[in-house]
């Protein structure tokens, strides 16, 4: 899956002299939390975040006085807060290449550009969908987590078996666990609620069964 197929296109911008004051009221009035920052000819910029703001925003034992911190926060503009040193990624930037951008710079959104021009945004509540949909969340069915011994064609032999059985299989997914040297940690979800059945399939084939439930 690429960021094209899960990025917010239908955007709120900004621009650069923006005051701080109307960023907040946008912010509230759309339930949003960033705002992409344009210049004059329609190019990024930069990004302006709710947390930007808070952090601007004097303490409850600032030495300002109720009447002056109004006025302060009036001052500022988009361009003294927002982020400027940005990463971005283009539409046909893969989903896990983006969310290791995301992760191993610790950002909260990635805008996607195509040339020089703005398309979307990816957050990371973008990011928690795809992960739910991934697991198969939408879809009823039986969720089993075991350790897989690591040998070529063990998920193939496991997807006949429940082929065989007449079992679809919603969602698979395996996992780095450093802790388990000789297999692989996975979990896999199956298109029914007969989960004794499920399981007398997969056991046989499968190290260890870690957790089985309906979902």
């Amino acid at each position: 899956m690429t960021v094209k197929r899960m990025m917010k296109s239908s955007l709120i911008t900004t621009t650069p002299d923006t005051s701080i004051v109307e960023v907040a009221d946008i912010l509230k009035e759309n339930h949003i939390h960033r705002l992409p920052v344009l210049d004059k000819k329609g190019k990024l910029v930069g990004v302006i975040t709710e947390k930007d703001i808070l952090h601007a925003t004097p303490s409850p034992v600032s030495s300002l006085s109720v009447y002056e911190m109004p006025y302060m926060l009036s001052k500022l503009k988009v361009h003294d807060l927002m982020t400027k040193d940005l990463r971005v990624v283009s539409p046909d930037t893969t989903v896990e290449e983006a969310a290791k951008i995301m992760v191993e710079d610790d950002l909260s959104c990635l805008p996607v550009v195509e040339g020089e021009d703005l398309v979307g945004i990816v957050s990371k509540s973008d990011m928690f969908r795809v992960l739910y949909e991934l697991f198969g969340a939408t879809s009823r069915g039986t969720r089993v987590t075991f350790i897989f011994n690591q040998r070529t064609g063990e998920i193939a032999r496991l997807a006949s078996a429940l082929s065989d059985k007449g079992y679809d299989i919603i969602s698979i997914g395996t996992f780095v666990d450093r802790s388990e040297k000789e297999g692989v940690l996975t979990t896999i979800k199956v298109r029914t609620e007969n989960s004794e059945d499920v399981l007398s399939i997969i056991k046989p084939l499968v190290k260890e069964i870690l957790d089985i439930r309906i979902v």
